[in-house]
C-alpha cells in the first residue's frame, strides 16, 4: 500500500486487495510442506470443516486452492498428532483454527447457556449426572469416538436412525456440550470423520492452554480483517461469527488504534474498513477452484458486492429444484470469478466428474482451457485418473473439448 492509504477503493481495487489477503496473489509453491500449511491457516485464521465427501471434505480444499497438490495426511497429522498446529472448535461453523487462537474464543466456551443451541444445553440442565460421567470417562478412556463412549456407558442405545447427521444420542448430546463449552476438545478425527474426543491439557498444545485475554474481540477482529484484507462490519462480525455489539467494540479499538481504516468501496453503501498491512497489488493472476467453503466465498453478499458473482450453495436444496447442482465450486481466474462447476469424485472408477459447467457473461475466451487445466491438477491431487464432463451448462461443450486434450 502507499505511505498514505487511500479514502477510496474502486471495486477492483477490492477485489484486488481481497484475493492477496487470502493469499492468492502469490504463485504456488514447487512443494508444499508443513510450514506452508500452517502458514497458510495462520494467513487464513479459520477454516471451515465439513462431512460432505462427494468430492473432498471441505478443510482440505482451501489448502489446495492456494498451494496446489499437497499430502492430505500431513494435514492430518497437523491436527490429529502431537504436537498440534490445527486445532477444533465453533470458530466460524465446525474449523480449524492455529492454537493461539482458541484462547481467544473461551468467551463463547463461557456462554454456552446462550449461544449453544438447543440440546446442547438441555442436556446439562436435564441430565448433568451424564454430562459428569461422560466428562469422566473421557478422562479415562480419551481420545475416544463417541461412539466408544456410548459402548462403554451402554447408554441410550439402540437409536433411532432416521434424520441422517442429527440423529445424536444423549451421550453424543453430552460430548457435543463438554467440547463446546471447552472441557473436552478434539485429538483430531477418525477416517470416518469421528471426532476423537480428550481432555484439552492431554491433546492441546501450550498456546491453545493459555489464560484467555481479558478483551478478546479487537483481536479476533484483525484476524478477520487480515484475512479479508478490505471488509464491512457484516463481514467482520461473520468470519468468527461475532455478536453485534463484540464486534463493533473490536472495530472501534482497532479504528482507534489505527489498524483500520475507514473506506468507501466503489459504490457500495455499507462503510468499509481496510486492514492498515493490506496488499495492494497492481495484478492478480490467480486460478482456483473454491469450495463451497472457501472463507473467500463465506459471506456471500461480499462475494456478490466485490465479484459480481451471485453464490448460494444448494446441497440442502431437492435435487428438481437445484440451478447449478449439489456441490458448485467457483473458478477463480485472475481477479474474477468466471465461471462454477458442479464436481463429484467418482473413486471407484477413478474420474472427476464434471456433472455442470457454466461460464459467467464476462468469462474471458481462455476460461474453458484454464479450467480444464485445473481440474486436471484436481484430479490428480485427488488419485483420480480423469475427467469426465457432463453436458450440462453453457460451458460443457467448451470444456469437454478441451479437457484432456
Amino acid at each position: 500500500m502507499p505511505a498514505r492509504s487511500p479514502e477510496r477503493l474502486t471495486l477492483a481495487q477490492a477485489r484486488r486487495v481481497a484475493l492477496a489477503a487470502q493469499g492468492f496473489a502469490v504463485e504456488r509453491p514447487a512443494a508444499v510442506g508443513n510450514r506452508a500449511l500452517t502458514a497458510t491457516l495462520a494467513r487464513l485464521g479459520v477454516v471451515q470443516i465439513d462431512s460432505v465427501n462427494v468430492l473432498s471434505r471441505a478443510h482440505y480444499l482451501p489448502f489446495f486452492s492456494r498451494l496446489g497438490a499437497y499430502d492430505r495426511g500431513g494435514l492430518d497429522a497437523l491436527a490429529g498428532r502431537a504436537p498440534r498446529r490445527l486445532v477444533e472448535y465453533w470458530a466460524h461453523e465446525a474449523s480449524y483454527v492455529p492454537p493461539a487462537t482458541l484462547p481467544l474464543l473461551h468467551w463463547r466456551m463461557q456462554r454456552w447457556e446462550t449461544d449453544a443451541w438447543g440440546s446442547l444445553r438441555r442436556v446439562a440442565v436435564e441430565h448433568p449426572d451424564l454430562v459428569a460421567a461422560v466428562l469422566e470417562e473421557v478422562g479415562a478412556r480419551g481420545p475416544v469416538t463417541a461412539v466408544g463412549l456410548e459402548r462403554a456407558l451402554a447408554h441410550d442405545l439402540p437409536r433411532a436412525k432416521d434424520h441422517w447427521g442429527w440423529n445424536w444420542s444423549l451421550v453424543k448430546q453430552a460430548l457435543e456440550h463438554l467440547f463446546f463449552s471447552g472441557r473436552v476438545t478434539s485429538a483430531g478425527r477418525t477416517a470416518q470423520f469421528e471426532r476423537r474426543y480428550a481432555l484439552p491439557e492431554r491433546a492441546l498444545p501450550a498456546a491453545a492452554l493459555a489464560a484467555p485475554p481479558e478483551d478478546p474481540f479487537p483481536e479476533l477482529v484483525e484476524t478477520a480483517a487480515r484475512a479479508t484484507g478490505v471488509a464491512t462490519e457484516r463481514d467482520l462480525r461473520d468470519y468468527f461469527r461475532l455478536p453485534v455489539a463484540d464486534a463493533r467494540h473490536g472495530i472501534e479499538v482497532l479504528v482507534e488504534r489505527g489498524v483500520l481504516l475507514p473506506v468507501q468501496v466503489g459504490e457500495l453503501r455499507r462503510p468499509a474498513y481496510l486492514h492498515a498491512a493490506a496488499r495492494l497489488p497492481r495484478r492478480v493472476e490467480a486460478r482456483a477452484l473454491l469450495a463451497p467453503f472457501d472463507p473467500l466465498v463465506w459471506q456471500r453478499d461480499r462475494v456478490e458486492e466485490l465479484f459480481g458473482f451471485r453464490y448460494r450453495i444448494e446441497i440442502y436444496v431437492p435435487a428438481p429444484q437445484r440451478v447449478h447442482g449439489y456441490y458448485v465450486l467457483p473458478f477463480l481466474l485472475g481477479d474474477r470469478l468466471v465461471a462454477r462447476v458442479d464436481l463429484k469424485a467418482d473413486r471407484a472408477a477413478g474420474v472427476l466428474v464434471v456433472q455442470g459447467a457454466y461460464a459467467e457473461p464476462d468469462a474471458p475466451p481462455a476460461t474453458a482451457r484454464e479450467l480444464a487445466e485445473e481440474l486436471g491438477l484436481l484430479a490428480g491431487w485427488l488419485g483420480l485418473d480423469q475427467v469426465r464432463v457432463v453436458p450440462r451448462g453453457d460451458l460443457a461443450a467448451a470444456l469437454a473439448g478441451v479437457v484432456g486434450a
